[in-house]
């Protein structure tokens, strides 16, 4: 089935072989400089945050660390993939490695000098942000790039399942750096776990130049206006529109500001030591993520369908209201467990229809405005439930937020019927 044909249609086939996209060498050469750099990720948030939070006890500054991580993917996703649209993705993956490698080292540099100040604190924390979002869109191009059309879920599947293998090893890694070397020369030497990607990448044989067919014309990147632009360009694209509006409401609405007070429900639901309950619930929701890729992969299952997409958000957001007002320690444990293993099937599943759908002349555009749905949109999703929990308490304003987001995902399954039955009248 061609690419045209899988647009026409809404979905991709199902694919038939475990672990599909692991088949490519090159796939595996992505997903092991991903991780990494992930885990590398991960580490600088550890012994940064550590280092900010003895030096300032600043809530204010950890405020703007979460809203300086995802306001970029806010505003320049779309950017970002103008950029690897009419340049080179691999380029632009490396230039955002390049700012992870700065903000280490300005880190390492006040560290040792000891002359760390608020405000060359915030300066690095806005470079980390624009680093990520340099390299998440471009990176998703390139899998489609490295694999096809045909692997594509594989692959996407797997790239999260990286993200979330990153996330759990991340912080341990960090805690034992942190011990081993002090937080200065350990955060210097996590530049070192960024450089498998970037070597990789000098001559990874994916990008424009590689490309077979018709080369699209370069569109010139326009900034800010792109997104406005890209939005009236996927109009006619249902599954795109559905999908990103579908990523947007979870993002919104609850993004991930649950594990922000994971402490507060710990310590609410009194089981035993609220630190070990408090690790213990963080651990089932990255559990439930890596398990739900491994079934997933393994077993072939859930083929990318719009209607599939929305009915696992819809459980998502229904496990986390349970969550959220069991006053059973071992429920919100199971139903936690659960809320990752659909987010992860949810999120993968709408990233792949939009890559499966997007034009080939604006898919990093395409992917770019996704990004700005599902990952900018957390930064307000701190109000939703962080805020209004302040008002009326936390278990509820998660159980409300999720409430809201499943309002949104209730009111895309009638959408993509209602658009073929409006195209047939026509």
């Amino acid at each position: 089935m061609t690419e045209a044909n899988l647009a026409a249609a809404g979905a991709a086939p199902p694919a038939k072989r475990s672990f599909a996209a692991l088949r490519h060498r090159d796939f595996q050469a992505q997903f092991t400089t991903y991780v990494l750099s992930m885990m590398a990720d991960n580490i600088e948030h550890v012994i940064s945050y550590w280092v900010v939070f003895q030096k300032f006890h600043s809530p204010a500054l950890g405020g703007f660390a979460i809203v300086s991580h995802w306001l970029p993917f806010l505003l320049f996703s779309v950017a970002s993939g103008a950029l690897a649209d009419r340049f080179d993705p691999r380029r632009v993956i490396q230039a955002g490695m390049g700012l992870f490698i700065l903000a280490s080292l300005s880190w390492s540099y006040f560290f040792v000098t000891g002359s760390l100040q608020m405000w060359q604190a915030m300066l690095i924390l806005v470079i980390h942000g624009c680093a990520g979002v340099l390299w998440q869109t471009p990176n998703q191009m390139l899998l489609y790039d490295i694999v096809g059309p045909a692997d594509l879920e594989s692959a996407v599947r797997l790239n999260a399942m990286a993200r979330y293998l990153g996330v759990l090893v991340g912080p341990a890694v960090g805690g034992a750096i942190l011990l081993w070397l002090g937080p200065a020369h350990g955060i210097m030497l996590n530049t070192v776990f960024y450089l498998p990607l970037i070597l990789w990448l000098i001559k990874a044989p994916y990008g424009p130049r590689f490309r077979t067919g018709t080369v699209p014309p370069r569109r010139a990147v326009r900034g800010l206006a792109d997104i406005v632009h890209t939005a009236r360009d996927i109009k006619p694209h249902v599954v795109i529109v559905s999908m990103t509006l579908l990523a947007g409401a979870a993002s919104l609405f609850v993004g991930n500001a649950y594990s922000s007070q994971m402490p507060s429900f710990a310590n609410d639901l009194g089981h035993g030591d609220p630190g070990v309950s408090y690790s213990m619930l963080l651990a089932a929701d990255a559990a439930g993520g890596l398990l739900a890729g491994l079934v997933l992969e393994g077993g072939g299952l859930l083929p990318p369908r719009p209607r599939t997409a929305i009915l696992l958000a819809l459980s998502w957001c229904a496990a986390l209201i349970v969550f959220s007002l069991s006053h059973s320690y071992g429920l919100a444990l199971l139903f936690l467990f659960a809320a990752g293993f659909l987010e992860l099937s949810f999120n993968a599943m709408a990233q792949t229809l939009v890559q499966l759908n997007a034009p080939t002349d604006m898919r990093g555009r395409v992917i770019g405005l996704f990004n700005m749905a599902s990952l900018g949109l957390r930064a307000f999703s701190g109000i939703s439930v962080g805020l209004v929990g302040s008002a009326i308490g936390i278990h509820w304003s998660l159980a409300m937020s999720a409430l809201a987001a499943m309002a949104v995902a209730g009111a895309l399954l009638v959408l993509p019927a209602r658009a073929a039955t409006s195209s047939k009248a026509r």
